[in-house]
């Protein structure tokens, strides 16, 4: 009579090797915990007794886990600075698109804060101190890091007297077109994370108020249109100007629109804002 054997027999350890005790250094009952560091990971939050409001752990993992999607970008631009110096493009490429995705995971996890109630938000900012999120050690880093990642790429394109508009109209399938992608897709990247965190923050806080750190809300807004690479979006314009409509004539303005729309405020003085004091 044949036997059917069971998912747990066809895999039984063999005989006297104990796969139940764990062999890494640490703490933790399991390898697993030992090297994903749970024990540590998971006291990282407020203790119970330390919470004010049960959302907080929400607002916790969502900033915290934010903040390990930025370390692993910052990871992948320092080492994509690097190979734009050594000139390995494509693989500088591949790594830009990891950093990207980390930021777009950040950015989607900012649902969550959709969940939380606006009047709830306002018991959990009484225990934030003077925290904010212009503080964050992950967002400060990855501004540093672009900015190096910006200078090797001017670097090399002007070592290589490369065209960027001539590379766009010709050369599509060129590594140098690739990476000018990648960096124009992380740029892209933040720029739509800064649009998803204005709006959280409007939905929770409204307008015309001040965050934990004294600063307007209305500078998130400001911040939205920075580019970290000015150069490559230009070259969108020029590739717009020089193109097969690049003559065409602007549209008049109705007389409707230009009866109903008021003058333009003049501009006032601003504060720089925390992207520009990072420059300085």
């Amino acid at each position: 009579m044949t036997t059917q054997t069971t998912a747990a027999e066809a895999h039984t350890a063999p005989a006297g090797k104990d796969y139940s005790v764990p062999v890494l250094p640490g703490t933790g009952d399991t390898d697993y915990a030992r090297y994903m560091r749970t024990d540590t990971l998971l006291s990282l939050q407020r203790r119970p007794e330390e919470v004010i409001h049960r959302d907080e752990l929400l607002f916790q993992v969502v900033h915290q886990s934010t903040e390990l999607w930025l370390k692993l970008a910052c990871q992948e631009l320092t080492d994509s600075t690097r190979l734009i110096g050594e000139g390995s493009f494509d693989t500088a490429v591949r790594l830009l698109e990891r950093a990207r995705l980390g930021v777009r995971l950040a950015t989607d996890q900012l649902e969550m804060m959709r969940r939380l109630s606006p009047w709830d938000f306002q018991t959990i900012r009484t225990v934030l101190g003077h925290g904010s999120g212009f503080e964050s050690p992950g967002w400060a880093a990855a501004r540093r890091a672009t900015a190096l990642l910006g200078e090797a790429f001017d670097r090399a394109v002007e070592e290589r007297g490369v065209d960027l508009a001539e590379v766009y109209r010709t050369q599509p399938d060129t590594p140098v077109h690739r990476l000018a992608e990648a960096l124009i897709g992380w740029d892209e990247g933040i720029s739509l994370w800064r649009v998803e965190h204005c709006k959280m923050a409007l939905r929770l806080l409204g307008e015309d108020v001040l965050g934990t750190k004294g600063i307007p809300i209305g500078v998130l807004t400001k911040l939205i249109g920075h580019q970290f690479f000015p150069r490559l979006w230009l070259v969108r314009t020029e590739l717009t100007r020089t193109g097969p409509m690049g003559d065409a004539a602007p549209a008049a303005t109705p007389a409707a629109t230009l009866a109903t729309t008021p003058a333009p405020a003049a501009p006032s003085p601003a504060a720089p804002l925390p992207e520009e004091k990072s420059r300085t």
